[in-house]
């Protein structure tokens, strides 16, 4: 059973930055992936980004590539998305997501793949 923990959110300006972080407990044997969603009032959810157990295999959604960047912490259970130059477009609640298997893309931009979800930080781009 994984617990995952995101903080980090909150308010900022249009062309600001925010770090959030998803902090992973009770983490089982295995390579857990782990991915970044975001959910608008009214959207669907949507993915950002996600990566690999061991940080070297990454994907980015479209609407955030060259702005987002996500990376693991060096005991591997914290996982980071740093967030620069948003705009009022990235406002949503930031959900991280983990499940135990192999990074594949077609996958990791899933919802529904995932096993394990945290509660979610709210992050509002306004001036």
């Amino acid at each position: 059973q994984l617990q995952l923990v995101e903080s980090g959110g909150g308010l900022v300006q249009p062309g600001g930055s925010l770090n959030l972080s998803c902090a992973a407990s009770g983490v089982g044997s295995g390579s857990t992936v782990i991915g970044w969603f975001r959910q608008a009032p009214g959207e669907e959810r949507e993915v950002v980004s996600c990566i690999s157990q061991a940080g070297g295999l990454t994907f980015y959604a479209d609407a955030v590539k060259g702005r987002f960047t996500v990376s693991r912490g060096s005991d591997k259970s914290t996982v980071y998305l740093e967030m620069n130059k948003l705009d009022a477009e990235d406002t949503a609640i930031y959900y991280c997501a983990a499940r135990v298997g192999l990074f594949e893309t077609s996958t990791c931009s899933t919802p529904s793949w995932y096993m394990y979800w945290g509660q979610g930080t709210q992050v509002t781009v306004s001036s």
